[in-house]
């Protein structure tokens, strides 16, 4: 409590002890929270932006790293370096409940253990908007949205004829090229582009000394043409190439370099017919493919293969009944398919498949000038674990000095078994695995977004509070003797709430700031939180119980050079035990210590044509960890140059 004190009497001094400076920003329109354009200022959910202007100011290499620096009650963790397994979680909750899609396309991977998404092979130069939504987001976008929601959209052409060169060379042999063309006229508009990422990398493992090389080759290509006023064809295509050499843990008594390799290979694409019969009615047909393909070549059973597969048909109508209400709805078909081809596990495995069909409708209504309502629900059925529903309900009240905003939104949702769950677990037997059910979940959040424009100031302020039940665990199948999932009777916990502040004390120096304070239980692996001590076996893995983030941006005057430096701090984490940690073996969880990474950026405008920078990250050569035994960067070093023309 005296933590949470402490927090709070910070945020006051830091929004009232302030100099005044200039004006309110530009209203942002957003896509997500309802999948049809709004503006931000009428949503009850909480809502992180990311757009081409800010995504292109980054110097990172990765999207995730992107993300990672700005956006409240996001926690990443990633084993090793470039290209090794990274995850996102949202409000304390594991990556699995967080629904990722790019240009429409769901890119969770089947093949995975529990479905979810490794955000490790995202470059960030083809990226030109990503949305967060924050919260339960299952009623719009389906199975494993309970911690929210993650929309990207990549370029598209825009009018005339561009060309984009960007060049970055780092520490550790790294080299980074990126190329694209596009263009658009009154029928066609297309965006072309190549990326080319290559390091020596960093050892991923703190018990060895030899490094992991990683590549990644993408391509991204989106066309759409207009036939008429009414009817437009759009097309996305991304795919991307990787390979890692990767480090795994071995035993107590084989301490050892690792000489494992990771082969990916993921692609992406679909074909989307817009038909707006009228400027009140739109109509959009889309089929999606997704597919991923692994292989890895590991030291002690030759070659391993996990092959998933996804294929989508959705439509979606957004119905504008008049200027105060409209009505969003659709259906979904979605199959999924694994095939896994483990050297020593050949008879046994095979390929397997799910099946959801899906149907939602949200309402959305300004009940008066100030009030902003939507109220949504959800209908799925999946063809082993049956039917699920969902609802949601949002609250958005804007003053009328269209300064200050009151939001709160409610909603449900469920996350149903992988295929990996259900079938791949030591070959669970039909009675069991007919028995899984999806987990459910609930979740409630409230807050307020305040604008000063007389001091170059926004807050925003909230809190959540999320549970979900009955989550699926791997214990012992009684009819056949071996280890299953199986349904809990479990329920886990995660509230507290973020701050985000944006400060423009004059057209020179900035800060962005942002605070999460998460409180979280793993009711999954823990029966009462009150019989421990400590916070440590009972908090969720790789979630800190406190996370900031501060970037301070200074504008040198004669406005061609700026300097950015970042600030992140984290509390202490739980994370598993493992033969090598604790060192007698015993696999008791322990926690990784508290860390503060510093990065500094100086960006040039030359000639208004070329942007060059250079980067140091981690300048204090902090040693650091986000998953147990796993090293992260030391310090780098990054220069680069961009130009568009």
């Amino acid at each position: 409590m005296l933590q949470k004190l402490k927090v709070l009497t910070f945020i006051i001094i830091y929004t009232m002890v302030l100099k005044p400076v200039f004006a309110t920003d530009i209203p942002i329109i957003v896509i997500s929270p309802s999948q049809k354009a709004q503006s931000k200022s009428t949503v009850g959910t909480s809502v992180t932006v990311f757009d081409e202007v800010k995504i292109g100011k980054s110097n990172d290499f990765f999207l995730g790293d992107v993300l990672e620096n700005d956006t409240p009650s996001l926690n990443s963790f990633q084993t090793g370096g470039h290209g090794s397994t990274s995850g996102i979680q949202l409000r304390g909750l594991p990556k699995r409940y967080s629904t990722v899609f790019i240009d429409g396309v769901k890119q969770s991977d089947p093949s995975s253990v529990s479905n979810d998404f490794d955000f490790s092979h995202i470059l960030k130069n083809q990226i030109s908007r990503v949305e967060i939504l924050h919260g339960n987001q299952t009623s719009v976008y389906g199975s494993g949205a309970i911690g929210g929601a993650i929309n990207i959209v990549t370029k598209k052409g825009k009018p005339g004829f561009q060309k984009d060169v960007s060049y970055n060379t780092a520490s550790n042999k790294t080299h980074n090229l990126a190329l694209s063309m596009s263009g658009a006229n009154d029928k066609n508009d297309f965006y072309i582009g190549l990326e080319r990422f290559i390091t020596a990398g960093i050892s991923a493992m703190k018990t060895n000394d030899e490094k992991d090389d990683y590549r990644n080759n993408s391509l991204l290509a989106n066309y759409g043409y207009k036939f008429n006023d009414k009817l437009k064809l759009e097309n996305s295509f991304r795919f991307t190439d990787g390979y890692l050499q990767y480090d795994t843990k071995g035993n107590v008594t084989n301490v050892r370099k690792d000489s494992d390799e990771q082969q990916q290979n993921e692609l992406s694409a679909s074909a989307s017919l817009i038909y707006k019969p009228n400027k009140r009615f739109t109509n959009r047909l889309i089929y999606s493919k997704y597919n991923i393909k692994r292989i890895y070549n590991t030291y002690d059973h030759g070659q391993d293969s996990y092959y998933g597969y996804r294929n989508s048909l959705n439509y979606f109508g957004n119905y504008n009944i008049d200027l105060d209400s409209s009505v969003v709805f659709g259906l979904d078909t979605e199959f999924d398919e694994v095939d896994y081809n483990e050297d020593d596990l050949k008879n046994t495995l095979r390929k397997e498949g799910f099946q959801t069909n899906s149907v939602y409708v949200d309402y959305q209504k300004r009940v008066n000038n100030n009030l902003y309502a939507t109220l949504g629900g959800r209908l799925d059925e999946h063809s082993l674990s049956g039917k699920e529903n969902s609802q949601r309900a949002t609250l958005a009240y804007l003053f009328d000095d269209k300064l200050t905003k009151l939001k709160s939104s409610y909603g449900t949702g469920f996350r149903f078994p992988s295929l990996y769950e259900a079938y791949y677990v030591w070959g669970a037997s039909t009675a069991v695995r007919s028995g899984l059910k999806a987990e459910t979940s609930k979740g409630f959040d409230a807050g307020f977004e305040k604008q000063f424009p007389d001091l170059g100031l926004n807050i925003d302020l909230t809190y959540f509070n999320t549970k979900y039940f009955n989550a699926l665990e791997g214990w012992e199948d009684n009819d056949n003797g071996n280890s299953a999932t199986m349904n809990t009777t479990s329920t886990t916990k995660s509230q507290g709430f973020e701050f985000i502040s944006k400060w423009n004390t004059s057209k020179k120096l900035n800060f962005d700031f942002n605070y999460t304070y998460s409180s979280t239980f793993d009711g999954a692996e823990h029966n009462n939180p009150k019989v421990l001590a400590s916070y440590t076996n009972s908090q969720m893995v790789r979630v800190p119980r406190h996370l900031f983030n501060l970037s301070t941006n200074y504008i040198f005057p004669d406005e061609n050079l700026n300097l950015t430096l970042r600030t992140k701090i984290s509390s202490k984490m739980r994370d598993y035990g493992t033969a090598l940690e604790p060192s007698d073996g015993s696999f008791d969880d322990v926690k990784l210590n508290s860390y503060m990474v510093n990065d500094l950026s100086l960006n040039y405008n030359l000639w208004d044509t070329y942007n060059v920078f250079f980067d140091v990250n981690n300048i204090l050569d902090k040693k650091y960890y986000t998953a147990l035994g796993y090293n992260q960067m030391d310090r780098a070093i990054n220069f680069g140059i961009k130009r568009s023309y």
